[in-house]
């Protein structure tokens, strides 16, 4: 159980130091491109949720986060025994929840710095960090395990 509470730890840790690698080498609305035009650095802050949604709404991000992060401790204990798949996603979830609450809290805004460009569609994907890309992940495994899940459930279904 431990090692999972290291994945949430370990998101937590490389989101706050890459975000003060940010704050600290960038000026606000500079890009550094690394593979360019596809995926560049590029410093912003953002005051809102996903996509900047609600923005300057700091008492209720802090509000739904706690609310969250209960949630997840609560279900990682109670719903995700015997499933590890479950357990990594959650402290996924976790860690990108805290990551981004740490932001919140001390700096009234989030650090956002991974700009991509999609050249498939032409579209610049919204400029994220570390905590974001650790719940997107975690959501995405959540989706994979549920339905693995559904299917197990399912052929048990028809074996009786």
């Amino acid at each position: 159980m431990l090692i999972f509470y290291g994945v949430a730890a370990f998101v937590i840790v490389l989101d706050q130091w890459t975000k003060w690698l940010v704050v600290q080498n960038m000026k606000l609305g500079e890009r550094i491109g690394i593979a360019e035009p596809y995926l560049g650095l590029l410093s912003h802050r953002n005051r809102g949720a996903a996509w900047g949604m609600l923005e300057g709404q700091m008492w209720l991000f802090y509000i739904v986060t706690v609310i969250v992060i209960a949630g997840i401790i609560y279900f990682f204990h109670k719903e995700a025994k015997g499933y590890p798949l479950f357990k990594l996603s959650l402290m996924l979830l976790l860690g990108g929840a805290i990551g981004n609450f740490i932001d919140r809290l001390w700096r009234k805004e989030v650090v956002d710095f991974v700009d991509v460009l999609i050249p498939v569609i032409n579209y610049d994907f919204p400029i994220f960090n570390v905590a974001d890309a650790a719940l997107t992940v975690g959501v995405v495994l959540i989706m994979f395990h549920l339905f693995m899940d559904e299917m197990k459930n399912k052929k048990k279904e028809k074996v009786s």
